[in-house]
């Protein structure tokens, strides 16, 4: 459905310890730096990169705005937070769990980033 997600980050290596922590219990590799100072995650075809705002003003979350990760399991999404408490990202709405939803019950647990984008991990069963 998307190409890439771009979020800005005021510190990008704490940005990047955090995401390097969160994404790895989801399976991901860590970021790679690029020559404009950006870190860029691949997976799947599609792109999540961070960044310093290019306008220079300082980076700031989108309010009402989520960047949702796919999860094997319910055990991952649990990882995934554990992972991201303990490297700069602190807790929001509730706990990790599970949720009914007009699409059928899904398994989320959700985070803020250093920069205070708001993440969310989702697992949703087969049917």
């Amino acid at each position: 459905m998307f190409s890439h997600v771009m979020l800005g980050a005021n510190d990008v290596e704490a940005s990047k310890a955090f995401y390097d922590a969160a994404l790895g219990a989801l399976g991901a590799a860590p970021g790679r730096g690029d020559d404009k100072g950006r870190v860029v995650y691949a997976n799947g075809g599609a792109l999540f990169m961070l960044t310093r705002p290019i306008d220079g003003k300082p980076a700031c979350h989108a309010n009402g705005g989520t960047v949702g990760f796919s999860a094997k399991n319910t055990d991952a999404i649990d990882a995934w937070h554990a992972a991201g408490l303990a490297h700069g990202g602190s807790a929001c709405e509730d706990p990790p769990g599970w949720r009914q939803t007009p699409f059928g019950p899904l398994y989320l647990a959700y985070l803020r980033d250093p920069a205070g984008n708001k993440v969310c991990a989702a697992f949703r069963e087969a049917r």
